[in-house]
């Protein structure tokens, strides 16, 4: 049917074809953006190689700078551990050597009381003078100062020195009679031998009697 020079079409009728085809061609549907993205994105065995070889090279990096943060931690703790044992060396002789200075009062009044007259014994200033003597003696074993053990054992020349060798058959050989001076120590370490009187076992001869 047509309608003012218009071609229309009824109901159910299918339209002619055009002169392209005798039937309308199938194109496939066009590719997405993100889709061609992504392919192009894909790396290939040669990239995927590229970036195992960079990250094993950052981890053995990683490696070697933890292996030398631990190593430098370890060589501080030493460090420290080394400072501390200096200044505790250093403290100890300090100390050590303050008290050899001390040495000589004590001695002095030790002398002083042995050879104090019967009749000043009792006195008050005396007695406030054996108190200060006793106090320092407290103060210096505070700080580590120690007696050397002498009268009546065995001479040892590490904390012993002899001043007199005197025969006994009262002694053994190398046995202490008598103290001339008393020695002290501080831990390990002499600050003083104590002088000391030593026997010496008298000779008889075979007779039995004695030798010179």
């Amino acid at each position: 049917m047509k309608d003012n020079g218009k071609e229309k079409f009824e109901f159910g009728q299918e339209p002619a074809l055009g002169p392209a085809g005798d039937a309308p061609t199938t194109e496939a549907p066009p590719t997405s953006p993100a889709v061609e993205e992504m392919a192009e994105a894909a790396p290939g065995e040669a990239e995927l190689a590229e970036l195992r070889r960079q990250l094993e090279e950052t981890q053995a990096k990683a490696d070697e700078y933890l292996d030398q943060w631990r190593r430098s931690v370890a060589e501080f703790s030493n460090f420290r551990k080394r400072v501390e044992r200096d200044r505790q060396e250093f403290q100890k002789t300090a100390t050590a050597d303050f008290l050899k200075r001390l040495l000589p009062i004590v001695d002095d009044m030790e002398r002083a009381f042995a050879h104090l007259p019967a009749e000043l014994a009792g006195h008050e200033w005396i007695i406030g003078m054996q108190m200060v003597y006793q106090k320092l003696l407290d103060l210096l074993r505070q700080e580590g100062l120690q007696t050397i053990e002498a009268e009546g054992g065995q001479f040892d020349p590490l904390y012993h020195e002899a001043v007199s060798y005197e025969e006994s058959a009262e002694h053994e050989d190398g046995a202490i009679i008598g103290v001339v001076r008393r020695g002290y120590r501080f831990g390990e370490r002499v600050l003083r031998p104590a002088q000391v009187r030593v026997a010496r076992r008298r000779e008889t001869t075979e007779a039995g009697g004695s030798g010179s």
